[in-house]
């Protein structure tokens, strides 16, 4: 304990007898500070939340989104499309915007909430971060909007389908209810169907017929719906808050006045030792 004693007093002469180079050293850090906080370029970051597009009418047993999640995240990062990307918003791939903008890019993927995927771009001003989050945004809504064309394209023929087979029912339903009727039974129509039960029997297997094209037709105009066929899009606007991401002013003067301070003790005693052993 008097060992501690001693070395505390020893290190406070030290400090009282070579305060000077703790504060020269504290004021080089802060001066450095200074300059790299309004030197630097500042950076801003938009936050962009991509919900995946779908088509309900799929396979049984199929994902209805346009494409999984994984295959997403690995198409964002593809070197081709964010060069895509750049095109759109009117960057060069080789410039300092270009450059940020494929070392900031970062996907965080939601699989339960939808699945959406965060993701997040930093550039040199608000504008440019928000145009840029637009442009990822719109460039994969482009490529997904060509995947869903051909599964719109049969879901769109089997509907067609399933309202000509609808119509072709009902005819023969009025046909053989017509041709079941007693007194319509030598019509011209209906002579095909002889007697007024084999009407009755086919008339009963129409109904059941229309029903199922009815349900099916119902059920597939549901799944291309709004609710379940939609386009890859934004949930919300792009956020790009007010104040920069880089550099954060109480995260850098914060680091610039510990450094300035550790650094300027270890000047103090490195200076005390050099005295003593002269």
């Amino acid at each position: 304990m008097e060992q501690d004693e001693i070395y505390l007093i020893d290190l406070w002469r030290t400090f009282s007898r070579e305060w000077k180079w703790f504060v020269a050293v504290l004021i080089v850090v802060l001066a450095c500070t200074y300059a790299f906080a309004h030197l630097v370029k500042r950076q801003w970051e938009g936050t962009a939340w991509i919900q995946i597009g779908q088509v309900g009418q799929v396979v049984s047993g199929q994902d209805p989104k346009v494409e999984p999640l994984q295959r997403v995240l690995e198409r964002l990062q593809l070197v081709s499309f964010e060069n895509d990307v750049l095109k759109s918003a009117g960057y060069a791939p080789d410039s300092s915007v270009a450059q940020l903008y494929r070392q900031s890019l970062k996907l965080d993927p939601l699989p339960y909430a939808g699945p959406l995927i965060r993701l997040t771009v930093r550039a040199y001003s608000r504008q440019q971060a928000s145009e840029l989050a637009t442009a990822t945004v719109t460039q994969l809504r482009a490529i997904h909007q060509r995947l869903e064309e051909i599964s719109l394209t049969s879901a769109r023929a089997r509907l067609a389908q399933i309202e000509a087979d609808l119509q072709a029912a009902e005819a023969d339903q009025a046909r053989y209810q017509q041709a079941a009727t007693p007194v319509n039974r030598g019509d011209a129509g209906t002579r095909d169907v002889q007697s007024p039960m084999l009407a009755s029997v086919l008339l009963a297997n129409k109904n059941e017929e229309i029903r199922g094209l009815r349900q099916a037709r119902s059920d597939l105009i549901d799944r291309l719906g709004p609710a379940n066929t939609y386009e890859t899009s934004m949930m919300w606007p792009v956020y790009v808050p007010d104040r920069q991401a880089f550099p954060s002013p109480e995260l850098t003067w914060g680091i610039g006045l510990m450094l300035g301070v550790l650094l300027g003790a270890l000047a103090t005693i490195a200076r005390g030792i050099t005295r003593r052993s002269t």
